[in-house]
């Protein structure tokens, strides 16, 4: 397994084509498209809500991070990710957001951005498709077992005052949304 420090958005482009092309896990014959914005929040108003919006925040990403400054790095499986997704006719649209982490030893207040395996790509991917059925479609939430595995990580303390989630009001350790239901 791959374990990159990168933040690569095509690799989560491709692997959400893959999933809808291959693996037809939006199998409603409805076009859908992946974006990113590195400055959305959870918050969506009440015009964004009438228009479709709704938000899931995954917060068990497993990520990897390389700090700019002091070239450190370091895992984390509480690596929060934010999407935001509706549907319009026959047009989806996802838009993403990572959140990053500072590093400890420099504690700059920068935040890195996480690279992913191609495995946790995946399984992010595989639970937004679960949620986008179950809200845009009326299917039961049925994640398929996608899990984040048990990594030694889980059990180390989150570290709120590296974590640029926490410092935005809406990291998945404490309250953020889990989806808009």
């Amino acid at each position: 397994m791959s374990r990159s420090t990168e933040w690569v958005p095509s690799l989560w482009r491709e692997t959400f084509d893959e999933l809808l092309d291959d693996d037809n896990e939006l199998d409603y014959g409805d076009q859908w498209t992946l974006n990113f914005n590195y400055n959305q929040t959870d918050q969506v108003t009440a015009e964004e809500r009438k228009r479709g919006w709704k938000v899931y925040c995954h917060s068990s990403g497993y990520g990897h991070f390389l700090c700019a400054s002091c070239s450190k790095s370091w895992s984390s499986a509480k690596v929060t990710l934010l999407f935001r997704y509706r549907l319009r006719g026959d047009r989806g649209s996802v838009i993403m957001r990572p959140f990053g982490q500072a590093c400890r030893s420099c504690n700059d207040k920068s935040f890195e951005q996480p690279g992913f395996s191609k495995e946790e790509v995946e399984n992010a991917l595989l639970r937004l498709c679960a949620k986008i059925r179950k809200n845009c479609y009326g299917e039961d939430d049925d994640d398929h077992g996608v899990g984040s595995g048990n990594r030694s990580d889980n059990r180390k303390p989150h570290e709120k005052a590296l974590c640029q989630a926490c410092s935005q009001g809406i990291c998945g350790q404490s309250n953020c949304p889990q989806d808009d239901d």
